[in-house]
């Protein structure tokens, strides 16, 4: 089993791991391994990326109904008001 290092890190707060096109090669019989623990990987030509890969049909978690309300800023008009008004062209 080839050996995945590490070159670097994307920026913007991103733990993304970033491979050569050479570690990605030498990677690739494990890179469903890898992607399970890392959930995205860069891949670089001479330091510069060139293609980012995720797995497919990984699920993401869904937000609760009452986070997303509870997120949102309360509306001072009722939205039958709101909607009346604009029908209406007032």
């Amino acid at each position: 089993m080839a050996r995945v290092h590490v070159i670097g890190h994307m920026g913007k707060g991103d733990n993304m791991k970033k491979l050569s096109i050479r570690e990605a090669r030498q990677s690739l019989s494990h890179l469903d391994r890898l992607l399970a623990v890392e959930e995205e990987v860069m891949i670089t030509r001479r330091g510069d990326p060139i293609a980012k890969v995720v797995q497919v049909g990984r699920k993401r978690q869904i937000p609760s109904h009452r986070d997303l309300r509870d997120g949102m800023k309360r509306m001072h008009s009722e939205s039958e008001t709101l909607l009346r008004k604009d029908r209406e062209g007032g």
